[in-house]
């Protein structure tokens, strides 16, 4: 039977089948050894092969000697995400390598210190509670988006990702003119980020990476950063004020048993959020902003919406339900590109998802990237259509859609993170008309997925 279409989505049935024992083919070494320089500079191209090639799951064998699951099973990412999630945790991947340079915080711990902090931490990231943020956010939003060069064609990517990193600054430390202490922390994170992708893609290095003091002097650059943080915080503290911003969330946490977090606990937690929270943002409106530049009619339908669209500070939270189609374009460019394009976890004892076997010990990696491209499910999949998140549409979505993870390590700040986005959107759309020649976005999949320019012609609107 041909499943049913439905504004680019496909239903899917007999998905509660019983499976029997199903062995989850193995790619051979020599496949992998012949295709290193293609892993090391896109891991993305090696994995479509793959899944195109045996199925939905497979295993491969990493340069470390250890069997890695990679899989874009809808079922299996519930199953790990959600539905099994106590079996799963964080890999060494970010609770070594990334907590080295950014340190131990929501990101990159496990267990007991994870579920403690997340539970002081998630009420602070509430909707609720992000109103009284919602000011801060579309000041920092309408200050970056003044500084677009006009009349001629610029890489967007540079200027969301200042334009992320400052929101997210100003969510932390509201007032003050903090830009150069932030430019540099920036440059250091993005700095970590490439270092880290480095020693991930290749292991066999590592030694050299040592040996030659690159490893050391990356790790050094990191201790700037907490010291800058440290800086912000100390500042905050001395001035005895309440800014009721992120940074004040953060300092009037409190521990069950009545006590704050340590100053190093909170500078790691506030480094996660600048790590986390700015390149995600960043991506995830350069992607958007490539598609909305190279549809005209989808431009000027954003361009009404705003245009109806009352930005006053009481009516700011209204942003969610009444600029409906704005954020269906930011959810369908997170359909094509999600952020967290693979989500790591290692299994903490034995499994088994639908007849294949998890072996304790086993890192899986959930591709989220090939999930959202599933022709099984997605009509046209590698088409831009922000129709498909009309809101009739929502049920049909669950289980194939995940662009701030699941379960309860879905990212805290998803909503920060989508008001900011529906904001500058919007803001950029109402300001300026814009066009863009390129055909293709070249991708480039580090910590999270980038690409590596987006050319747009930017014009003033009158």
């Amino acid at each position: 039977m041909i499943p049913k279409q439905e504004l680019g989505v496909l239903s899917i049935k007999n998905e509660n089948q019983i499976y029997m024992d199903k062995p989850i083919p193995e790619v051979p070494n020599w496949r992998v050894l012949m295709n290193l320089p293609v892993i090391f500079k896109n891991p993305l191209v090696f994995h479509s092969a793959l899944y195109k090639d045996l199925g939905d799951s497979f295993i491969v064998n990493s340069l470390n000697g250890e069997d890695l699951i990679l899989t874009r099973s809808s079922r299996m990412i519930q199953h790990v995400l959600q539905k099994n999630h106590k079996n799963y945790q964080k890999s060494k991947f970010q609770t070594v390598d990334l907590a080295k340079y950014v340190g131990y915080g929501l990101l990159t711990t496990n267990g007991e210190h994870w579920l403690i902090h997340r539970r002081m931490i998630q009420p602070g990231f509430g909707r609720k509670k992000l109103q009284g943020l919602l000011t801060i956010i579309r000041g920092a939003v309408e200050s970056e988006v003044e500084r677009i060069d006009v009349e001629k064609t610029v890489d967007v990517l540079p200027l969301m990702s200042d334009l992320a990193f400052q929101t997210v600054a100003k969510g932390l430390f509201s007032a003050g003119d903090i830009r150069a202490r932030m430019a540099s922390l920036q440059k250091i994170t993005d700095t970590a980020q490439k270092m880290l992708i480095k020693e991930v893609r290749q292991p066999y290095l590592r030694w050299w990476f040592r040996l030659s003091g690159s490893l050391q002097r990356h790790i050094n650059m990191g201790d700037k950063a907490r010291y800058i943080v440290n800086e912000l915080v100390a500042e905050r503290k001395s001035s005895g004020t309440q800014e009721d911003d992120l940074l004040d969330m953060l300092l009037a946490a409190r521990y069950e048993d009545g006590e704050p977090m340590s100053n190093r606990q909170l500078i790691d937690e506030v480094m996660i959020l600048f790590t986390a929270g700015h390149e995600t943002t960043a991506n995830a409106l350069s992607f958007t902003l490539f598609h909305i530049a190279k549809d005209q009619a989808i431009q000027q339908r954003i361009f009404d919406e705003v245009c109806r669209f009352d930005f006053g500070d009481e009516n700011l939270p209204n942003v969610f339900k009444d600029l409906t189609f704005t954020r269906q374009c930011i959810e369908e460019a997170m359909r094509l590109y999600p952020p967290a394009y693979l989500v790591d976890r290692v299994a903490i004892s034995d499994d088994e998802v639908d007849g294949q076997k998890i072996p304790s010990g086993t890192m899986v990696l959930l591709s989220l990237f090939e999930l959202h491209r599933d022709t099984q499910f997605w009509k046209d999949s590698s088409v831009f259509d922000p129709n498909r998140f009309s809101p009739d549409q929502k049920s049909k979505r669950i289980g194939r859609y995940f662009p701030f993870g699941a379960g309860p390590r879905m990212c805290v700040g998803n909503h920060f993170a989508m008001f900011e986005m529906i904001i500058a959107i919007a803001t950029i759309v109402k300001s300026f008309t814009m066009k863009c020649d390129l055909d293709q976005i070249e991708l480039v999949p580090l910590v999270s997925l980038k690409p590596k320019e987006v050319p747009i012609k930017f014009e003033k609107r009158y």
